[in-house]
């Protein structure tokens, strides 16, 4: 997951010819939420994967040190301990991928994680999250004092406003300039695609955001009105197939923004599984961002264990 020389393949001949079939998308999106997902024990097994693939998130304006460390511990330990042995899954190493905060909040993630002797990577958010409106040198400074603190992947923004008026040049420029900022960091490149407009703009915003050296690519910062939809996770992902067919190099896919449900989970992991293959099906290059998701996916593992559904104050938070 090391960063690539950034900075060498841009072609923005190629770039300005690009136009998406918004029906073919649609369509396909429809297709895709029409297939059968997989029942009891291999729903479950999904499901469990769907948790080991979760960049566990607290983005409020509240967050403090203590929720910060609820929010690692049970990073840790994503699904209770008793159902997991239930499912002879106790001993397999099950976490979450990361966990994501504020910049300011990295240093006491990495300080809890650290107490707990987990070696779960802590993702910040910057370069004016969730906006992307400062300053270059504020945001490039952002990034810098995350990865300081101890972040060791980095969820970054684009400046909208240079998709929108079509600076694509000047937004590959910014994004090398991040990914050099993230030294040895893990890069994952929000695009709010919700602000974004058309389908043909998020194509093109996805593949400059390769080019410039992202790890990931990831739909939404949560906070737009539009978040991750499965047309535009088409998209995306035929942006991710046609760069590496151009360039051999696997890049990430990020969904995040509004995913709660088990069954949303399942769909996502189809999505990908059908788009992109098996081998985007790991955390090294899937991941899902959400806060509330993980409660729901217990929620169905005690069913599948125990037969009922556990109330939501019965499980720890998630």
């Amino acid at each position: 997951m090391s960063a690539r020389n950034p900075g060498t393949d841009f072609d923005l001949e190629w770039l300005s010819k690009v136009r998406v079939n918004t029906q073919a998308v649609l369509k396909r999106a429809q297709h895709i939420q029409g297939l059968k997902l997989p029942k009891k024990q291999w729903q479950t097994a999904w499901l469990l994967k769907a948790a080991s693939c979760i960049d566990l998130t607290t983005l409020a304006g509240d967050d403090t040190p203590s929720n910060v460390h609820r929010l690692c511990v049970k990073a840790i330990q994503p699904v209770r301990y008793d159902l997991l042995r239930r499912m002879d899954m106790h001993d397999k190493g099950l976490t979450t991928a990361a966990v994501c905060v504020y910049p300011s909040r990295v240093a006491d993630a990495v300080r809890s994680l650290k107490a707990a002797n987990s070696c779960l990577p802590v993702a910040s958010v910057a370069t004016g999250f969730p906006a992307g409106q400062t300053p270059l040198e504020t945001r490039l400074q952002e990034v810098r004092m995350a990865v300081r603190d101890g972040a060791t992947e980095i969820d970054i923004v684009i400046n909208r406003t240079l998709a929108l008026t079509g600076q694509w040049e000047v937004m590959y420029r910014e994004i090398v300039q991040f990914r050099e900022a993230c030294g040895d960091a893990h890069m994952k490149t929000i695009l709010a695609t919700g602000d974004l407009g058309t389908f043909t703009n998020i194509y093109k915003a996805s593949m400059v955001a390769m080019m410039a050296g992202s790890d990931f690519i990831k739909t939404s910062t949560g906070k737009e009105a539009i978040n991750a939809t499965y047309p535009v996770a088409i998209v995306m992902v035929r942006a991710i197939r046609d760069y590496f067919l151009r360039t051999g190099h696997k890049v990430g896919f990020k969904p995040a923004g509004g995913i709660r449900t088990a069954q949303e989970a399942l769909v996502w992991l189809t999505l990908i599984k059908e788009e992109l293959g098996n081998d985007w099906l790991h955390p090294h290059l899937f991941r899902l961002g959400a806060s509330s998701l993980l409660a729901d996916i217990e929620r169905q593992v005690y069913h599948h264990v125990t037969g009922q559904y556990a109330a939501y104050h019965e499980q720890p938070m998630a």
